[in-house]
């Protein structure tokens, strides 16, 4: 039976009184008023945060690193980044969501800036530590605010929209960064995309203080709670579903970690070549976003998930079979950006579908900090061995990892129901 159907007396649909759906009557409204500006809140948070891959190569001709030392470049912001994702679901489902986003694009803003300014390795990574602990608020905050302001069965198309803010950053940012670095180097690109990050957000804090205050949000979750509780056995397919963004997505996060490294080390690519390269892969998510958004809101979530994580997996084999720089490799990497776009706002409509309403917040915080925590801590291990082993015994364990990961997690959340 749907989440839209009546399951028996006293259960509440979206069209009941006090259920969701009817709780925000003005999501059409939002679809036309805040969701393009949180759309673009989206993409001011990720303009610095997207420049880590792009700029590896330069960073580590600069400062002499070997792999193990360039991968401590990335995980210095996703650690710091994981840490503060926890508290920040916690302290977003007591405090509100204004100052945890405001932070999420003003601090890392602020990071960005002492990262361009910064001289030596040990000042980089401290000022990317500093980046990552000031972006952890945006996600467990913006994500259940934007999904309280749309009826249920409109969650998944809000949710896509949304991380097209995200996805689009990804995209443009690797060539826009690259234009810049080739121009005035890595620190230029930085200390240039600071400014306008800077700016929107101190705007858009006076926009959520106003539209949102702890007044709305608190009587927006008021009627949340009369959503009813999540489907029976939901603890044990949120359990096998971050088993899966651990084991399964840590893998795949390592391989896009070295991507830059390994276009330019194995594939003779040049740096600006590598930097570029990265926006292949976010290309398709410019659009299927809300593709998987409208998918999940139609089939379910945990279809949509099994699926894009299982092909997932089996495209990384591609990845390692291309031997040139070229079409065929550009075409594995369009495959890896389009399954990954996809899968992201599905993933956090299965959360929604799977979490009791009080705790949400609390639980998307421990979502996201294990998306980059696991990245944070696989990628020096990754690091480490393709010092020893090289790009394809590595990358090729990575894929087997991935695909076998999903499969075994697969048989634990298949029957959820949205």
């Amino acid at each position: 039976m749907s989440a839209n159907s009546v399951e028996g007396p006293g259960k509440q649909t979206e069209n009941s009184p006090g259920a969701l759906g009817t709780a925000v009557p003005k999501g059409r409204s939002f679809f036309f008023s805040s969701l393009p500006l949180f759309v673009v809140a989206h993409a001011a948070h990720h303009l610095l945060t997207a420049l880590h891959q792009p700029m590896l190569p330069y960073m580590r001709q600069e400062f002499n690193l070997n792999y193990t030392q360039a991968a401590a470049i990335t995980s210095a912001f996703s650690l710091s980044g994981g840490a503060s994702q926890l508290p920040s679901g916690w302290l977003a489902d007591r405090m509100g969501p204004t100052a945890l986003i405001t932070m999420g694009i003003l601090g890392v803003a602020i990071g960005g800036l002492f990262v361009g300014l910064s001289q030596s390795y040990l000042v980089l990574l401290l000022a990317l530590i500093l980046m990552g602990l000031m972006s952890g608020g945006y996600h467990p905050a913006s994500t259940p605010l934007i999904s309280m302001s749309v009826p249920v069965h409109q969650r998944g198309r809000a949710i896509g929209i949304h991380l097209i803010g995200g996805t689009g950053t990804f995209f443009l940012t690797p060539i826009i960064a690259g234009l810049i670095a080739g121009a005035w180097g890595w620190r230029g690109a930085y200390l240039t995309l600071a400014i306008p990050s800077a700016f929107f957000g101190l705007f858009f804090f006076f926009y959520l203080n106003r539209k949102y205050g702890k007044a709305q949000v608190e009587d927006m979750k008021r009627k949340q709670t009369a959503e009813r509780p999540p489907q029976a056995g939901y603890k044990r397919r949120l359990w096998a579903f971050l088993i899966m963004m651990v084991l399964g997505g840590g893998a795949a996060a390592t391989v896009q970690s070295f991507l830059t490294l390994y276009i330019v080390d194995v594939l003779g690519a040049t740096k600006e070549q590598a930097a570029w390269s990265l926006s292949i892969i976010f290309f398709p998510g410019l659009l299927a976003p809300l593709l998987g958004g409208y998918i999940s809101d139609k089939i379910g979530s945990a279809k949509v998930i099994i699926a894009m994580d299982v092909l997932g997996g089996l495209i990384l084999f591609g990845l390692v079979a291309v031997k040139t720089y070229g079409f065929a490799f550009w075409t594995v990497l369009f495959a890896m950006g389009a399954f990954q776009a996809i899968r992201f706002p599905v993933t956090e409509v299965f959360i929604m579908g799977q979490s009791p309403a009080r705790h949400r917040s609390t639980i998307y915080g421990i979502y996201y900090s294990t998306m980059q925590y696991t990245g944070a801590i696989f990628a020096p291990i990754m690091g480490y061995f393709i010092d020893v082993y090289g790009f394809h015994t590595m990358f090729t364990f990575s894929a087997w990892a991935v695909t076998t990961v999903a499969v075994i997690t697969s048989l634990f959340i298949w029957d959820a129901k949205d």
